[in-house]
Parts: C-alpha cells; sequence; structure tokens
C-alpha cells in the first residue's frame, strides 16, 4: 500500500523553468529578477507595504527583534505552545522571552494571560495564528496600543488567511512568513519579513544586508555602499525565490487543493469524533483560514500516540505537534513563565494533525477517513 505522508511540497509546471532561467542568467546571488517577482506576489496576497524574503522564518522573526532593539532587561510575550524559532528569536538579542498559555478553542494565544505578564519591561508581544487561525487581534491591540508594545506577528501558518477579510501578517508592526517546505507555498526553506510600519522600512533593508546601504547603492541613491549599521545576511539566492515566485504564481490552485481536503475532514468527522470524545478544530466566525493544518484533540496522551500508532499500520502518517515550551530544558534556561500553561501541555500531550497537503488524491482522503473513524480511544 503506499505511504500517505503527512506533509508533502507540491510541485507545479513552473518550477523548473524558473530555475533554469537563473541557472542560464549571470545572476544566482539575492536580489535579482524572481526575489523582485516573488516579493511583489508576497505583497499582493497580503497587503503588506514591504516585504523582505529572508532564508527563513527563524532570520524573519531575528530581524524583527533588531528592528525593535530588544535586548537585556527586556521581556517578550509569546505563547508557551509554539515553535522554539518564536521564542530563540527573542532570546537571540539577549531579551527574555516570557511565556504564556494558549486558548483551549483555538491555540492561540490568551490576551487574560498576556494582560496578566505585562511589566514595565515589556516591550513586544509576538504571537502565533495557529494553523492560520486568527488571534484575537483587536483585544490585543486593546491593551497593547495605549502602552506602546509592539505587535509582531509569527504568521508561518497563516499565508492566505485573514480576520474580518483583512490578510494575516498585516496587524503587526512587523510579521514573519515561513516558506518551510511543510507550508502551504514552499522554497525548501526560507521565509519573509511583512513590514508594515514604514519606520522600520528602509532599517529593515540594511540590517538584511550585512549592516550595509547596498539596496540604495542598488537603487542609485548613493554611489558606493558601506557598513552602516548592525546587520547579518539574510537574503536567500535567486535560486530559492525562483522556486517560490513558481509557488506563488499557483497560490490559488495549491490553496484550492488544501481546501478540499480540510473541508472533507470538517464534513465527515464529526459524527465519530462526537461519539468516541474527541474535539475537532473549528473556525471562529469571521476568520477565513488558509487549510495549513487539520488538528483533533485527543482524549488522552495515550490516545494521541494510540491514533499515530493506529494510521501508521494503514501506511499513514500523522503526527503531533508543538512540546510546550515551558516545560523545555531552554524553556527553563532562557525564559520566565509567570503562570503555568496548563492548555499547551495539553495540546502538547493530545493533539493529532492529520495529512494534509495539495497532493492527496481523494483515494487519500478517504483512506485517512476511514483510518480515522476506526479508532476507537483507550484512554
Amino acid at each position: 500500500m503506499t505511504l500517505i505522508r503527512f506533509s508533502e511540497p507540491f510541485r507545479t509546471h513552473r518550477e523548473l523553468p524558473a530555475v533554469q532561467q537563473v541557472l542560464q542568467s549571470p545572476v544566482w546571488h539575492g536580489d535579482g529578477e524572481f526575489t523582485r517577482r516573488a516579493t511583489s506576489l508576497l505583497m499582493g496576497i497580503t497587503g503588506a507595504g514591504h516585504a523582505l524574503l529572508t532564508t527563513s522564518c527563524t532570520h524573519a522573526l531575528e530581524l524583527a527583534g533588531v528592528l525593535l532593539e530588544l535586548g537585556p532587561g527586556d521581556e517578550v510575550i509569546c505563547p508557551s505552545f509554539t515553535f522554539s524559532s518564536t521564542a530563540t528569536a527573542i532570546a537571540a538579542r539577549g531579551a527574555t522571552p516570557v511565556l504564556v498559555d494558549v486558548r483551549a478553542d483555538t491555540l492561540n494565544i490568551d490576551v487574560a494571560a498576556v494582560e496578566a505578564a505585562l511589566t514595565p519591561r515589556t516591550r513586544a508581544v509576538y504571537v502565533v495564528h495557529y494553523g492560520g487561525i486568527a488571534v484575537d487581534v483587536e483585544a490585543l491591540a486593546e491593551i497593547l496600543e495605549p502602552r506602546g508594545i509592539a505587535l509582531v506577528e509569527d504568521n508561518a501558518h497563516g499565508l492566505g488567511g485573514s480576520w474580518r477579510e483583512r490578510p494575516l501578517g498585516s496587524f503587526g508592526c512587523l510579521a514573519a512568513q515561513s516558506f518551510h517546505d511543510t507550508k502551504n507555498v514552499t522554497s525548501g526553506e526560507g521565509g519573509a519579513l511583512l513590514v508594515n510600519d514604514v519606520q522600520f522600512a528602509e532599517r529593515a533593508e540594511v540590517v538584511r544586508e550585512k549592516g550595509t546601504n547596498r539596496a540604495r547603492f542598488l537603487r542609485g541613491q548613493v554611489d558606493k555602499y558601506t557598513w552602516v549599521d548592525h546587520g547579518s545576511s539574510y537574503l536567500p539566492s535567486d535560486l530559492l525565490a525562483a522556486v517560490l515566485t513558481a509557488q506563488l504564481e499557483s497560490f490559488d490552485e495549491i490553496q484550492a487543493l488544501r481546501h478540499r481536503v480540510w473541508d472533507a475532514y470538517a464534513e465527515h468527522l464529526p459524527a465519530w469524533a462526537g461519539e468516541v470524545g474527541v474535539d475537532l478544530m473549528s473556525i471562529p466566525e469571521g476568520a477565513g483560514h488558509p487549510a495549513h493544518l487539520y488538528f483533533l484533540m485527543m482524549p488522552s496522551g495515550l490516545d494521541q500516540a494510540g491514533l499515530i500508532g493506529h494510521l501508521r499500520q494503514r501506511d499513514i502518517v500523522a503526527a503531533f505537534h508543538y512540546q510546550a515550551l515551558d516545560q523545555a530544558p531552554a524553556g527553563h534556561l532562557l525564559c520566565r513563565t509567570p503562570a503555568p500553561c496548563p492548555v499547551s501541555a495539553r495540546a502538547s500531550e493530545r493533539l493529532v494533525r492529520l495529512p494534509l497537503h495539495a497532493g492527496l488524491s481523494g483515494d487519500d482522503v478517504e483512506r485517512i477517513l476511514e483510518g480515522v473513524t476506526s479508532y476507537r480511544p483507550r484512554g
């Protein structure tokens, strides 16, 4: 029986010609034709006024920390239920990640927990739109804006998602995107920083280009470029940008295929879930989701392992997700956790993600549904 993978990059007909075009050109480094094309497409999807491709979402988050001038003594609040990059990008600046719990319904950061964790040292809040479902951005804005605290979106899951028809990635002063090969559109590895506050735009170019004003030189604004600020090498090659351009040009096609799978899960699993006590992913009113993932919350940790193993016996790969950062070794070493995070712990122990990618056939989806609904909880 053919293995059904948990995640797999979707190959369009555009990637190879685009890469060949770069290989036949004299420009393989970044900021070539495909960097410009991918950036323009990304700005069109997100509505961002400025966007900079980076070598990873982690680097985009680190770049955000430089632009916010985070440093020792500063605190940045982020969810415990997230990938390590959200916190490591804060800790890399010498600032302290402050870990708070998430909501049980969406697994997004709990606004009440954010408010309780605020101190005079709080400089920013980094939020994750889990599964591409919007964080309660209005409630966050009410507590952050009067205090002058920055909102940064880790939008790794959220490209194509929206809140009340406004694109995710457009709410924070800065937002980070991921193009890892587990994401809806991919360049294998890669990311981007969306700059929604114009005060950061020019400096972001400098920091991304090893601290030089090379971007101004390329635009003819200075006759030579030189080292002017902090920086690092965050710029991906035009080969990666060519793959990303091909993917972004096929964005609507990829999204339609993914939504077909997500919708099948949402249609056919509720009866089984209600019978056996499994909680299903749900979408709040006003949220437009990008079909990035579909999760089940199992009744127990035993059932998390049980369902994953049950499906694996049928050559279907399902997966758990994040391990709560407040329970991780580095979480104890580098972070502050002002209150327990029981929802994050429960999600780490019980959540199962089903296969979801654009290459799944109708027969694949039927096999997955049969596999899931034939499982009976043990806990």
